[in-house]
């Protein structure tokens, strides 16, 4: 090989290695910063870029895109002294190239410390129960903080969260406790609220219940009240209406005496002192009863009388009879009420023969 040919050979190299220095293609969401002679001159676009051979260098290649950063776990100390080891995560992203070039040496470490010195700061105004709760308040003062620091850098904080808040295995153990007991009276609450809330349906239940019954029952008495009165009433007047006169009165009053003397809640019996000149009276109805028959026939009239005096005397030796019984009773119960002691009881009643009471028809003829 000849000089010339060594010497296009070396321009040719020179040449490639010419252009390849002129030429920077720069992908999307990333900015190149360009130093002339160790300056700063300009900052390189997503593209196609030329560049002055061996004299513009690029000094970094900056991502524009958010980036996440997750930071190991912290140990923090709480207000109230208790160690709680926190595990956080911070979004960024570069808004400047250029000043999170030349503002800070390495911006990604400078976040990461200031992160730390912020979340003991915040943590440490706070006791446990307070930092467990308040994960929100937490979040929103970090980023607060940390935005405005790392504004100067040219990198802008979106949020900071924070993903676990471990407190000490004595504490977590206590905690669980107090979670247990928590929901233990509360399932005690909601037990107690659920029975009281049966016991009151219950209640309305039995309430209506015996209303329902109590009406039911005031409707039957109403009924069954109207209707004894409406029986009463059209007995009375079926009576009203007969007219009966007052031997057939006694004679009913007889009849009722021993249903009286039977009731076991009657303690005073009213035996009336006019009860023989009720039966002679009774007897005298009969008597006159003959009487009409006498104006029949002869044939007829002997017969007919004979079947009136015999069922007069019927009825007058069955009132006589119901009268003793009822002397009887009452001087019984007289007895048993006084003791025996100091009382005496009513006046046997003088036997009256039921032939007495009804008078021979002769006998009123003669008188007649």
């Amino acid at each position: 090989m000849t000089l010339i040919g060594v010497v296009v050979i070396a321009v040719a190299l020179i040449a490639v290695i010419t252009l390849a220095k002129a030429v920077r293609i720069v992908p999307q969401q990333r900015q190149d910063v360009v130093e002339r002679l160790g300056k700063y001159k300009r900052t390189l676009s997503p593209g196609l870029n030329l560049l002055v051979p061996f004299i513009d260098a690029v000094r970094t290649k900056v991502d524009m895109r958010e980036q996440v950063v997750s930071f190991p776990p912290q140990p923090v100390i709480t207000s109230d002294n208790l160690v709680v080891s926190i595990d956080t995560v911070l979004y960024f992203k570069v808004v400047d190239s250029v000043r999170a070039t030349y503002e800070i040496s390495s911006f990604l470490q400078a976040i990461e410390q200031l992160t730390v010195t912020t979340l003991r700061n915040v943590i440490g105004s706070l006791d446990l129960e307070r930092a467990l709760t308040s994960r929100d308040e937490i979040n929103r003062h970090l980023s607060g903080v940390l935005d405005e620091t790392t504004g100067r850098w040219g990198i802008k904080v979106t949020r900071v969260e924070i993903k676990a808040i471990e407190p000490p295995a004595s504490i977590r153990d206590s905690m669980e406790k107090q979670m247990r007991a928590e929901r233990d009276r509360r399932a005690a609450i909601l037990t107690a609220e659920g029975h009281k809330q049966s016991v009151i349906l219950t209640a309305e239940g039995d309430k209506q219940s015996a209303v329902l019954r109590a009406d039911g029952d005031r409707q039957a008495r109403i009924l069954q009240a109207e209707g004894q009165a409406k029986a009463i009433r059209t007995v009375f007047d079926a009576i009203h209406q007969a007219n009966p006169s007052q031997k057939v009165l006694a004679y009913q009053y007889l009849q009722a005496l021993p249903q009286i003397a039977q009731g076991s809640a009657n303690k005073v019996w009213i035996i009336p002192a006019e009860l023989t000149k009720a039966l002679e009276g009774m007897g005298g109805a009969l008597g006159g009863l003959s009487q009409m028959v006498g104006d029949l026939p002869a044939p007829e009239a002997a017969d007919q009388a004979s079947q009136v005096e015999r069922e007069a005397a019927e009825a007058a030796q069955a009132a006589a009879d119901a009268a003793q019984q009822i002397h009887d009773e009452v001087r019984v119960a007289e007895a048993q009420a006084t003791g025996g002691k100091g009382q005496k009881g009513l006046p046997a009643p003088e036997p009256v023969s039921p032939t007495s009471l009804v008078e021979d028809p002769a006998d009123q003829r003669e008188r007649g």
